[in-house]
């Protein structure tokens, strides 16, 4: 099923990959990109070599990618999905759960992932300001690699309300990895990190 899907995915979109600023390589990483449809996280994987594709598992909202049986095992067998919840709600005893707390245990057992900071799909051409999730797990793990990237024309390929896809060629740009900066024992703030984030990811975008 795996390589049935690849296969397709590239009939549909080509899955260009662009490495512009690193090369592909099988060190434990955080993928972030601009979000734009739910078949995200399908290009980006479908753009990994297989020797990393097998290593990273992209981050999927749980809320949409179990709606269905097929969706649920799409993403759990096939994808090796990490799920999160997009909204956050308590358990029985009205404790709030740590969203991140999946992305920390995939990380910790050793996998790179897919991470999308808007978190939620956009609507612009240009990326929302990034949440706070990416640089939390980058002070963290400050030794996993973080690599901007930038999908080009999945919106296209499956527009907002659409269930089938349109056959269109879309790329990823990978850039250069990056990493919270710190001098003279100051850690870079959120804010400033984000927005360096998030200015790396456009800069990829006329690569």
């Amino acid at each position: 099923m795996s390589l049935f899907l690849l296969g397709l995915v590239r009939l549909l979109t080509g899955a260009q990959a662009r490495w512009h600023g690193c090369p592909p390589k099988a060190e434990q990483r955080i993928y972030f990109a601009n979000h734009q449809s739910h078949a995200d996280l399908v290009m980006i994987w479908a753009a990994l070599p297989s020797e990393l594709r097998g290593i990273t598992r992209p981050i999927a909202a749980k809320d949409y990618w179990t709606k269905t049986p097929f969706k649920h095992w799409l993403t759990s067998r096939v994808f090796n999905a990490v799920y999160v919840e997009r909204e956050r709600k308590p358990d029985e005893s009205g404790v709030f759960s740590d969203p991140l707390a999946p992305l920390i245990e995939a990380l910790a057992n050793g996998d790179s992932i897919i991470l999308f900071p808007e978190g939620t799909r956009g609507y612009e051409e240009l990326p929302q300001r990034f949440k706070s999730g990416l640089y939390n797990l980058a002070l963290k793990f400050p030794n996993v690699v973080l690599v901007p990237a930038w999908i080009n024309n999945i919106q296209r390929l499956l527009p907002k309300g659409e269930v089938v896809p349109v056959p269109v060629l879309c790329s990823v740009t990978f850039g250069a990895p990056m990493q919270v900066m710190q001098a003279s024992g100051q850690v870079e703030d959120h804010a400033a990190f984000a927005e360096r984030a998030r200015d790396a990811v456009i800069a990829l975008r006329d690569v």
